[in-house]
C-alpha cells in the first residue's frame, strides 16, 4: 500500500508540475503591472482553469516560433520536481492526514519559487489564498485521527515567523520584501505544524541555503554585495526541508 501511494504521489507530482508552465509565464511580470492576457504575438490565452494551467504553447501561432508555438518554458523541469517532491514527502511523512495538505500545497509552492526567480515577485493572488488554505486544511487534517502534529502550535507558527519577516522587511526592505512576509505565514503554519524546533530548522536552512546561494554568485562575478536577490524559493526550500525532517520525526 505504501509504495502504491508513493507512485501514485509522484504521478499526481508530475501532472501538477507539468501544468504549471502557462501560469509561470501568465505571472512573471514586474511588480505594478496587470498579468500577461496573450502569447508575446498577442494570441489571447482565454480565461478559465485552461487560460492558466497548461504548457506554455501558443496554437494560433505555433510554427512561427522556434520550438513550434512556444512562448515561456517548458514542463519537463517542473514536472520532475513535482513528482520527486511528492514522492519524497509521501516516503517521509507517510500516510497520515498532513500529506494530503502537503501534495495540494506544494504544486502553488513551485509556482511562487519559478515566478519570484523569473521576476522577483510573489503575487498576492497565490501568497493569501495560499496561507489561509494551508492553515484551513490543516485545520480539518488534525480532526482526523493519526494526525502528526498540532493545528495551534501550526496558528502560532505563522504568526511568529511572519512577525519575524516583517520586522526584517522594516530593517531592511531591499533584502526581504513584503511579499516574503506574506509568504512566511503559509511557511511558518507548515513548519510550526511540526513543533517550534522544525519551525526553526526550516527557516534556518532557508536562510543558509540563500546565503550559499548569493556568496556562490559573487564569487561567480555575477553578482555584488548589495545586489536583490529572490528569497522565495529559498523559503520554500527550507519549508520543504522542515516538514520533511518533522514528518520522519514524528
Amino acid at each position: 500500500m505504501e509504495w502504491i501511494a508513493i507512485v501514485a504521489a509522484a504521478a499526481y507530482g508530475a501532472v501538477a508540475g507539468s501544468l504549471l508552465p502557462r501560469a509561470v509565464y501568465r505571472l512573471s511580470v514586474e511588480p505594478g503591472q496587470p498579468w500577461r492576457s496573450g502569447c508575446p504575438q498577442g494570441h489571447p490565452l482565454g480565461g478559465g482553469v485552461r487560460g492558466v494551467l497548461g504548457p506554455a504553447v501558443c496554437g494560433p501561432c505555433a510554427g512561427s516560433q522556434e520550438p513550434p508555438g512556444a512562448y515561456g518554458r517548458g514542463r519537463r523541469v517542473p514536472a520532475v520536481l513535482g513528482a520527486l517532491i511528492c514522492a519524497g514527502l509521501t516516503v517521509t511523512v507517510g500516510l497520515r492526514p498532513e500529506l494530503a495538505v502537503w501534495l495540494l500545497v506544494v504544486p502553488v509552492a513551485l509556482l511562487l519559487a519559478t515566478v519570484d526567480l523569473a521576476v522577483m515577485r510573489l503575487p498576492d493572488m497565490l501568497t493569501l489564498p495560499l496561507a489561509a488554505g494551508t492553515a484551513a486544511l490543516l485545520g480539518l487534517a488534525a480532526l482526523l485521527p493519526g494526525a502528526g502534529g498540532s493545528w495551534g502550535r501550526g496558528l502560532l507558527g505563522g504568526l511568529a515567523l511572519a512577525g519575524a519577516f516583517f520586522v526584517l522587511f522594516l530593517i531592511s526592505p531591499r533584502a526581504v520584501a513584503f511579499g516574503d512576509v506574506k509568504l512566511a505565514l503559509s511557511v511558518g503554519v507548515a513548519l510550526g505544524w511540526y513543533g517550534w524546533g522544525v519551525l526553526f530548522a526550516g527557516a534556518f536552512l532557508g536562510f543558509l541555503s540563500a546565503a550559499g546561494y548569493g556568496f556562490a554568485l559573487m564569487a561567480t562575478g555575477r553578482a555584488r554585495r548589495n545586489s536583490a536577490m529572490a528569497f522565495g524559493p529559498f523559503m520554500v526550500l527550507g519549508a520543504l526541508a522542515g516538514v520533511v525532517l518533522g514528518g520522519s520525526a514524528v
